[in-house]
């Protein structure tokens, strides 16, 4: 999988110095204590909610676990309704598929809609070697590209940048993409949002080929659906003569019904609205010559695999490709707050990026083995997850293959991982706990033991457990082990003040 920040350290490391700066803290805890505070409030609305989120679990499970035989069924579908299917098992071979479609337009410039699988795999970068220049049309992600920046959330992902900042950007680097920012810019909302749309307009108008991801997929009808809440994606999606679609085969749903569940829950989850302001849905191409109706003359379909059927194969890694990228748990999650996105090196931050991410690279590299244990386990982002995603689950799941190794699925092949380096000590104390666990004898003698050198104790933990206890208050021991006192008191019933 490519998208992993070139040059990140482990999220340890990189969240060290992101918690140490201000200005990015306090637009975080903003940004998302707002966020959440709609969402509750959208959500706390339809009283069926956990029938919805129950509805969409099972929806996702059933179409995974079938997904061979929905995904010809699209690519029959699109076909039909005159697009054309290109199958990507890697980064690589989509940003080949693309980059050579573009050229056989005989253009040198695509807009985009806001797409996190074309960030996943490197698309513009891998454009622009070709001499082909990709404009972002989402305004959070146009502040990001003029910004020379990242992504740092899903939904918002400038998130990180506040006003002032996002208008500095605006003033000293729009007039190299194209119209520059109106004299005078201010750091108004109104003012911000009108100096973007009149930089778009332009390259919206003279744009031929339009690039898209796509929220679902509809196998029925071979359609595609995009949500989004500015009306750039409405521009992209008509007015190109060519539309390249890139999207995960998780993406898709069985039927326009199932759609129906997930545009209930999608928008509430994310923007905390009933609907989405736009929700565009294209089938093929449009009939007749240049000029009528709307949409794309030529469209193409890019299916991006790149480690979804190596997740597939974990049956409990698997449940992380249910996820429809709403952001909620990012917004709920103590650690992303302090944190921020781009600790997580990858275009998938805060929870999801934790369990996804480590799925589809692999948990070879460093940041990709310590992703897991970014996460206190409090569980606030399974309680909001729309679609019943077990984060917690996942992420214990992880932390035992990186500590443990072992056999996995990696590009469609079983192999074995060894344990990742630097958990020696936790390995051992794991299997320590194990044979005094499976042992009575020896737990009760420990149990004594540490009860009558309980004066003894440290307050915190030497060595390697420092880090740990530096944030946390060791338990006091008990002056008596549990099973003592259970045979002393008979249960607790010959305690005084109680029956005997």
């Amino acid at each position: 999988m490519s998208g992993t920040f070139v040059g990140m350290p482990a999220f340890p490391e990189a969240a060290r110095e992101a918690v140490a700066d201000p200005t990015l803290r306090g637009n975080l805890r903003h940004a998302t204590h707002t966020i959440r505070a709609k969402r509750a409030a959208a959500v706390a609305e339809m009283s069926d909610w956990a029938e919805l989120r129950e509805a969409g679990r099972r929806i996702k499970d059933h179409t995974l676990r079938r997904l061979d035989r929905y995904l010809v069924q699209l690519e029959e579908a699109v076909t039909a309704a005159g697009g054309t299917v290109h199958w990507a098992a890697d980064a690589d071979e989509a940003n080949r598929i693309v980059t050579r479609l573009v050229k056989e337009t005989g253009e040198s410039e695509v807009v985009k809609v806001k797409s996190m699988a074309t960030q996943e795999i490197g698309l513009n970068e891998a454009l622009e070697a070709e001499g082909i220049r990709a404009y972002e049309t989402d305004l959070a992600e146009l502040i990001v590209q003029l910004g020379r920046d990242r992504p740092s959330h899903i939904l918002v992902p400038a998130i990180h940048r506040n006003r002032g900042e996002i208008r500095d950007i605006f003033r000293a680097e729009m007039g190299a993409w194209g119209r520059p920012a109106p004299e005078g810019l201010t750091d108004t909302p109104a003012e911000l949002a009108e100096a973007a749309r009149l930089h778009l307009r332009e390259k919206f108008l003279r744009a031929k080929v339009g690039i898209s991801g796509a929220n679902f997929m509809v196998a029925e009808t071979g359609t595609l659906v995009v949500v989004e809440s500015e009306g750039n994606g409405r521009m992209c999606l008509t007015l190109p003569e060519t539309l390249i679609s890139v999207v995960g085969i998780e993406k898709i749903v069985p039927t326009w019904r199932d759609l129906e569940v997930f545009l209930q829950t999608l928008p509430r989850s994310s923007t905390a609205e009933r609907m989405n302001p736009y929700t565009s849905t294209w089938t093929g191409t449009r009939d007749g010559d240049a000029g009528e109706g709307d949409g794309p003359r030529t469209f193409h379909l890019v299916l991006l695999d790149n480690g979804r059927t190596d997740t597939l194969a974990d049956e409990v890694g698997r449940q992380a490709l249910r996820c429809i990228r709403c952001s909620a748990c990012l917004n709920v999650c103590p650690v992303y707050e302090r944190a921020g996105g781009h600790a997580y090196g990858s275009v998938y931050p805060g929870p999801i990026g934790a369990i996804l991410s480590p799925q589809l690279r692999g948990t070879g590299s460093e940041i990709d083995a310590s992703l897991p244990y970014a996460s206190s386990l409090c569980g606030a982002c399974y309680e909001v997850c729309p679609v019943a995603i077990d984060i917690p689950e996942v992420l214990v799941h992880l932390r035992e293959r990186v500590v443990e190794g072992g056999l996995v699925t990696r590009e469609g092949n079983k192999v074995v991982l060894k344990p990742a380096r630097g958990h020696a000590a936790e390995r051992a104390a794991m299997r320590a706990a194990r044979w005094a666990f499976s042992r009575p004898g020896a737990l009760r003698a420990g149990q004594r033991l540490a009860s009558r050198t309980r004066a003894l104790h440290p307050r915190t933990l030497p060595g390697p457990g420092r880090a740990w206890s530096a944030a946390r208050d060791l338990p006091a021991v008990p002056a008596e082990p549990f099973r003592d006192w259970w045979q002393r008191t008979n249960g607790g019933t010959t305690e005084e003040g109680t029956a005997k």
